[in-house]
């Protein structure tokens, strides 16, 4: 009996965060790295957060806008980005990979290839908390600026 209880509520979940990836839907999500998780040899530690705004344009593949904001020192870096995101409905993974054009206020500005892997954790039916790890590779200082690091999001699909 217990199997079947199991079964049933594994089935449920599945069919609810299937239902979330399709064609037509969209997503807004809020994420930061700022749990002293990421580390880059310009920045050691800093404070961040990042805005996402997409639409599934096929079943499972999400486009998406990214704005982000950090603050390390005396420095204050915004960011405008894009990518593509594949969500793996059997088992929540993602996959997602972008790029991203960072303005600085008193050094170069920056461009990254954004590519991370995640989870997608379903609260309820359209409330989602998204841990990830993520490496932006720059492409303009690749030994210094890259950032490695885990992030944590939560998400809003509608």
């Amino acid at each position: 009996m217990k199997k079947i209880i199991l079964s049933a509520i594994a089935a449920l979940i599945t069919i609810t965060a299937s239902a979330q990836f399709e064609t037509g839907k969209s997503y807004i999500s809020a994420s930061t790295s700022s749990l002293g998780l990421g580390y880059s040899k310009c920045e050691k530690l800093c404070f961040d957060i990042n805005l996402n705004g997409g639409y599934y344009l096929a079943q499972d593949w999400l486009a998406y806008g990214r704005v982000e904001y950090t603050h390390r020192h005396h420095v204050d870096n915004i960011g405008l980005g894009m990518g593509v995101r594949y969500n793996i409905e059997q088992n929540g993974l993602y996959v997602a990979c972008g790029a991203l054009y960072e303005h600085a206020t008193k050094s170069v500005n920056n461009v990254f290839l954004t590519p991370e892997v995640g989870y997608t954790f379903f609260v309820n039916q359209y409330i989602t908390i998204e841990p990830a790890a993520y490496y932006n590779l720059s492409l303009n200082d690749f030994s210094d600026a890259s950032k490695v690091g885990v992030k944590l999001g939560l998400g809003f699909y509608f």
